[in-house]
């Protein structure tokens, strides 16, 4: 039989989707978090990164499937120097990391955090709970939310934002126009603009060479005053020294951030523990529904390169006719 390789154990609930067809090994002394993927035929890759010296100890390996969006922790020179595919689960997060995005949203303009805190504290010190008079707090309704990339999960959040009565833009320069007219979202052309012109802005892009740090200090001073920053996407977009002095300046309402960099933040990460800014620990895509979808969506894919098919959702197309070579020969 195959061997599926688990950074942790498989989940019960979907071993019946590969039991006659391949077993499931994981890692039984998390000292050597690779530990038996020298037998592995595929790889359900969650949080580790996958390098170079990772596919080497696994010569059988013939797919990494990602159970997510991202793909930023695997080396996709090196598995295709290896001819190793490489798929990922696009689908998957959308509704759930979409749904996280507007809730840090609400959570972020109506201070719900500080306003808790707040009862807390005077609750247990017995001082009036009355918090009226010094609550801040915005309405999303007419707001302008400008999204950064328009793909599965910006334009379900543009969805959302739309039926509480935002008005969306968007910046994305791989979208085409359809993308925007179906979704009933204004195209704008420069980042810049989209900045300057929005109440709330909200990342959902890819992490790259070109996008990362994409936050830096020249683009939030060149944020509306006043505004909303959301990052549901990667860590590494942000230059969080920036992200600091942004709000330090009294620049930004607020900030909520699933993600951090690195992951999880440093103990003395200065976003922690501010009034203004909600941090959650990269569990946009998490919720009871989202998890076994992003698992069964990856290992689809898995079995179908097991069968000899060509999964929808190849990273590296271009090493599909080595792979297959060596399935056949494997399966010979």
């Amino acid at each position: 039989m195959y061997k599926i390789w688990f950074e942790k154990s498989a989940p019960t609930d979907v071993r019946p989707l590969f039991d006659h067809v391949a077993e499931s090994i994981s890692p039984a002394d998390q000292r050597d978090r690779w530990q038996h993927i020298e037998a592995a035929d595929a790889v359900m890759a969650g949080g580790n990164n996958y390098d170079a010296a990772c596919m080497d100890r696994a010569p059988r390996l013939l797919i990494i499937a990602r159970t997510g969006i991202g793909y930023d922790k695997v080396d996709i020179a090196a598995a295709s120097a290896r001819q190793i595919a490489v798929v990922n689960a696009p689908d998957a997060p959308t509704v759930s990391t979409a749904e996280h995005a507007i809730a840090l949203m609400f959570s972020v303009a109506r201070r719900l955090k500080s306003v808790e805190n707040a009862l807390n504290h005077r609750l247990a010190s017995g001082e009036p709970t009355d918090v009226w008079g010094g609550y801040r707090a915005l309405e999303l309704q007419n707001k302008r939310l400008g999204l950064v990339g328009l793909g599965r999960i910006g334009g379900h959040v543009g969805r959302i934002a739309r039926a509480i009565g935002m008005h969306v833009a968007a910046y994305d320069p791989y979208a085409g126009g359809d993308s925007f007219a179906a979704l009933g979202v204004q195209r704008v052309e420069s980042l810049e603009a989209l900045l300057g012109e929005s109440d709330v802005v909200s990342l959902h892009l890819p992490l790259n060479n070109k996008t990362r740090k994409l936050m830096n200090a020249q683009r939030f001073a060149q944020m509306k005053e006043g505004a909303l920053f959301i990052n549901v996407s990667r860590g590494g977009h942000v230059d969080e020294a920036a992200l600091v002095d942004a709000l330090d300046a009294g620049r930004l309402f607020g900030a909520g951030l699933d993600v951090t960099d690195p992951e999880p933040p440093l103990a003395d990460n200065p976003l922690l523990g501010r009034h203004n800014v909600v941090i959650t620990p990269h569990i946009a895509s998490a919720t009871l529904v989202g998890k076994r979808r992003l698992v069964v969506h990856a290992l689809e894919q898995v079995l179908q390169m097991l069968r000899g098919e060509r999964p929808p959702h190849l990273i590296n197309p271009e090493v599909w006719d080595a792979v297959h070579a060596r399935w056949k020969s494997a399966a010979g």
